[in-house]
């Protein structure tokens, strides 16, 4: 054994040096360095930027279509105060509601927590999620107690010689 004072161990040190040298000069470590790494990682990012392109460019496209017509009720069908289930778009349920101050409003009728059933709750004119015991404002779908942190998906309405019509949908998050 060689003293950790003595001369043996700066001749290790220089040894150790010498073969740091020596592998810098090894071909695997020029080809397998920092700079090549980063240019792979770049040219894949990009490329798979690239690839997704046409799948937003649909999707974009998608959400400016317009939703069909769909008749929800007669106004005479729905008091003041009351509300009226329906299907909007599709199979999605809703939830239209005419206020106490005789404001007609729609909502998705599925709770942006967990999505339970919301009702009509006629005295304290609010939207009521049972489940968690979430409320919404009646006027602008917004959450105003319980877990729900996002507002409801406003359907947009239309009234046509007393007739309500569903005519598209606003998912808010904001």
């Amino acid at each position: 054994m060689k003293d950790i004072k003595g001369k043996g161990r700066n001749e290790d040190q220089k040894n150790d040096m010498m073969n740091l040298v020596d592998n810098l000069n090894r071909k695997e470590d020029l080809t397998y360095n920092r700079r090549s790494f980063l240019k792979t990682a770049v040219g894949a990012s990009v490329t798979l930027g690239l690839a997704t392109l046409p799948f937003s460019i649909k999707a974009m496209i998608n959400s400016e279509e317009e939703m069909e017509r769909i008749e929800i009720a007669k106004i005479s069908e729905v008091p003041k105060g009351e509300s009226k289930n329906f299907t909007y778009p599709e199979e999605e349920p809703a939830l239209l509601v005419h206020t106490k101050d005789g404001v007609l409003k729609a909502y998705n009728n599925k709770c942006t927590h967990l999505q339970c059933p919301v009702f009509y709750e006629k005295e304290e004119d609010v939207l009521l999620c049972p489940c968690h015991r979430g409320f919404f404002n009646v006027n602008n779908g917004k959450p105003i107690a319980g877990p729900p942190q996002r507002e409801l998906p406003m359907i947009e309405l239309e009234i046509i010689n007393d007739v309500i019509y569903a005519v598209g949908r606003k998912i808010r998050h904001g």
